[in-house]
């Protein structure tokens, strides 16, 4: 599949935006944007064409472009300046510097010329220039051994390759009699041609493409040059079209066809003009002695239509089940005559068809593959990385076993170029004088041409091989160097295989959990829900079975007091002050230890404690007889706060925790309270201690946990929305102790019956037919009110005040003197920590 732009790819482009139908010559300048990292678009009215968009990929490509992404809302600083320099100016000139990937577009504005030069190659770049050849500003700033790209900098063009449009006979043996490799290679590299049109060239002059260079003979080179000339003719049209002739200087005098110079010897040389069109001369040496003018063929610039002698198609082949393009040319190529194509007006739209709408359906697959990613389980996105680990493993295979064998296919090259350099540094020259040795060197040694960068700290040369950068240790053997390579294949390998076992159990917990999923769909939930009296306040059933019930506010608190408190039941409050007035419906049966223990955890727990952040409180139990609402004279007690008399019993340090659970059997329902009671009576619970997600945040994760343990949303949110969760939960910050739910009695599962959904007896308002994503979109607000003030007045006697800012309610507590006389004193009275009453 390509990915970007050849040097006669480039070339093409070049002659349609300077002349022809497509051309952007005298076109304004509007907006610039940069929609990308490396990307930029520049918005242009054409002269009685009207708007287009100019699209470069800095290191790929440039072309017109209808096919392009949103503009970020904010621009960056390199569209910015841009405008500032290029917007409103006109294009004057589009021209290619010398059949290489460089493309310079000059700009007028205001009388001032800048230049906006394009680089195609490696990474790339995009680079505004003065009148002077300074450099305003980089796309991508950078400092490499001979070149220094960055602002007030004078902008130097890359070392010239050999142009295939200019060879000689002679240029190619000299490439030949210095390579190494075969012949194929070394004009792909050497010529500046890349692998496809290399191969081409060797096809049409009939030449093993993988015959040894140095073995090539002069009627090879010959067949080459004529080749090389037969291949880019169409170019040679649109270099020259509009103007001028090109002169061609024939060793054999044999006359040529009309455009193309195909004799060896002949050097052309190409400049692009802006106000009086393109002219192209080409100059060879003589060595029959004549001369030879051929008239060239040539359409006047500007002119409507396709550009003469350019074919511009997509190469088809079948990519995974469907016929794709894989290659985009600007002309027929012998190579490609067996392959389906699709031919377009012009090499600008076939360009754009090929990367601009690839780019745009790349972009909406990453977008969809958030959207997906987003909506997966834990498995889902589990594998989805182990996938992406895994090809990048392969990828790290495969690069490295390839560059392992480029290093022993070049040993002799990179013998020599050992020897060199610890010859060098034997000497005693530093590295700095080695890189300008070296620079020097550059024409005269093959292997110095090679090196792209040198290492001092670590000692290595990164090398040029094969199209592949090779980073070499000269303190190692050629085979130690291959050897390092192929430890690092080894290594991922071993990473490789880890990933694909742990994709396997990745599938196989998925396909377990689907399995699960399947036979919970059997069974269809059934939602029954009951009204009860106690609905309205917390309460709890202990794991003996008795009802326990408390205030969750002043009003609350009254009515217990007033309405459901009865003379046979025990009454809870903490030592603290801002907790409920708790009552055990008792229904004039003994209470056993394990509730009272209970009972004191739902009372430290509910009460202010959660909400400071403590983990553990005291808190004491009465008789209902003991509590009343009758002041003594003169005094005052306010709405949910009550007088206790006589004696008290401690529970000390009681552990705060609570936890919410969903009860399946028989009635279908939410509980929240002490664990050891919701552990008793609730098919899946979950643990909570404070923490640091407020009531709010914390009902909805639960909500959803039930949600995804269930895998069914309906269901759960009919029996336990959020806001009933948040009727379980204490005032304040709370965690959750475990990410997964309980079970009741060791996993066992709930009653397994058949059964549907039907309407709750007691639904909460607006779950009817929600979908299930609307179940996780509960509101912001927060869950219950804020209730109770602190009492007014003292008393002179020991009162609780009332429960604090979060709903719930108090007990102010009197104790006659002599009471808590002794209590003060001490010295008459055991407390125990499990409620062992006073002695």
């Amino acid at each position: 599949m390509k990915q970007d732009m050849s040097s006669a790819d480039v070339a093409a482009v070049v002659a349609e935006l300077s002349g022809g139908s497509k051309s952007i010559l005298d076109s304004k300048i509007g907006k610039i944007y940069q929609p990308a990292s490396g990307e930029i678009r520049i918005n242009l009215y054409v002269f009685h064409k009207g708007r287009d968009n100019l699209f470069i990929e800095a290191g790929k490509r440039i072309h017109l472009s209808k096919h392009f992404k949103e503009s970020p809302t904010l621009p960056q600083a390199f569209p910015m300046l841009l405008r500032k320099y290029l917007a409103g100016g006109r294009i004057v000139s589009v021209e290619q510097h010398d059949f290489d990937r460089i493309v310079k577009i000059g700009i007028e504005r205001g009388g001032i010329r800048n230049t906006l030069i394009v680089e195609l190659f490696a990474r790339g770049n995009v680079l505004i220039v003065d009148s002077e050849n300074k450099i305003i500003l980089p796309m991508n700033p950078v400092t490499m051994k001979d070149r220094r790209l960055r602002s007030g900098e004078i902008y130097e063009l890359p070392e010239a390759q050999l142009s295939p449009v200019e060879a000689k006979v002679s240029d190619l043996l000299d490439a030949f009699s210095k390579s190494t490799a075969d012949i194929v290679r070394t004009i792909a590299t050497r010529f500046n041609l890349g692998g496809v049109l290399a191969e081409e060239a060797c096809a049409r002059a009939g030449i093993d493409k993988s015959k040894p260079a140095k073995e090539a003979t002069v009627e090879d080179a010959e067949g080459l040059r004529e080749a090389l000339q037969d291949l880019f003719s169409p170019l040679f049209r649109e270099r020259a079209a509009g103007k001028g002739e090109i002169k061609a200087e024939s060793e054999t005098g044999a006359e040529t066809e009309a455009g193309i110079e195909t004799e060896a010897g002949i050097e052309t040389e190409a400049e692009v003009g802006t106000e009086t069109g393109i002219e192209s001369e080409a100059e060879a040496e003589i060595e029959a002695g004549n001369e030879i003018q051929v008239e060239e063929v040539i359409t006047q610039a500007g002119s409507e239509g396709q550009v003469p002698g350019l074919r511009p198609q997509h190469i088809k082949m079948e990519i995974n089940g469907k016929i794709e393009p894989f290659d985009v040319v600007p002309f027929d190529l012998s190579r490609y005559s067996e392959y389906e194509k699709e031919y377009f007006d012009s090499f600008n739209t076939a360009l754009d068809e090929f990367f601009g709408k690839k780019s745009l359906e790349q972009v909406a697959e990453v977008k969809e593959a958030e959207k997906k990613e987003k909506n997966l389980g834990v498995y889902e996105r589990r594998l989805l990385q182990q996938e992406g680990s895994l090809a990048k493993f392969e990828k790290e295979i495969e690069k490295n076993n390839i560059l392992a064998e480029i290093v022993y296919a070049n040993y002799q090259i990179i013998e020599e170029l050992f020897s060199v350099l610890n010859g060098a540094r034997a000497k005693g020259y530093s590295w700095d004088e080695i890189r300008s040795i070296l620079k020097q060197a550059k024409k005269a040694v093959p292997a110095a041409q090679m090196i792209t960068n040198i290492d001092q700290k670590t000692g290595t040369v990164t090398v040029e091989l094969d199209g592949k950068s090779v980073n070499l240790d000269i303190r190692k053997t050629v085979p130690q160097n291959a050897q390092e390579y192929y430890e690092k294949v080894k290594k991922f390998t071993k990473k490789r295989d880890g990933a694909i076992r742990a994709i396997e159990d990745t599938r196989k917990a998925m396909a377990k959990k689907a399995a699960a999923k399947v036979a919970k769909a059997g069974r269809k939930l059934l939602a029954s829900r009951k009204k009860h009296w106690y609905d309205r306040f917390r309460w709890f059933v202990s794991s003996d079975g008795f009802l326990v019930v408390g205030g969750r506010d002043a009003d609350t608190n009254e009515e217990v007091f007033k309405k459901y408190m009865e003379k046979r039941d025990i009454v809870f409050h903490t030592q603290a002050p801002g907790a409920p007035l708790t009552v055990i419906k008792t229904g004039g049966e003994e209470v056993p230890e394990s509730t009272l223990r209970e009972v004191a955890q739902f009372a430290v727990s509910y009460s202010s404690l959660w909400k400071s952040g403590q983990f553990s409180g005291d808190c004491y139990w009465i008789k209902a007889e003991q509590v009343t609402k009758t002041p003594e004279s003169g005094e005052y007690i306010k709405k949910g706060a009550f007088i206790i008399r006589g004696e008290r019993n401690y529970f000390k340090d009681v552990p705060l925790g609570v936890a919410v659970g969903l009860e399946l059997k028989g009635e279908t329902r939410v509980i929240g309270g002490p664990v050891s009671a919701i552990r008793k009576h609730g098919d899946y619970i979950l643990e909570l201690t404070p923490g640091k997600f407020n009531q709010n945040d914390i009902s909805k994760k639960i909500y959803r946990t039930y949600a995804d343990e269930l895998g069914d949303p309906r269901f759960v949110k009919q029996i336990a929305s959020p806001d009933l969760v948040a009727m379980m939960i204490p005032a304040g910050e709370s965690d959750l102790r475990n990410q997964k739910p309980g079970r009741k009695g060791q996993g066992t599962e709930p009653d397994g019956k058949e059964y549907g959904i039907r309407e709750v007896e007691d639904r909460p308002e607006g779950s009817g037919d929600e979908s299930e994503e609307e179940f996780g979109e509960e509101s912001e607000d927060e869950f219950g009110e804020e209730f109770g003030e602190e009492t007014g007045e003292e008393t002179g006697e020991e009162v609780e005040e009332e429960c604090g800012e979060e709903a719930e309610g108090s007990i102010e507590v009197e104790i006659e003197k002599e009471t808590r006389e002794e209590s003060e004193e001490g010295s008459e009275e055991k407390i125990e920590m499990h409620g062992v009453k006073k002695v």
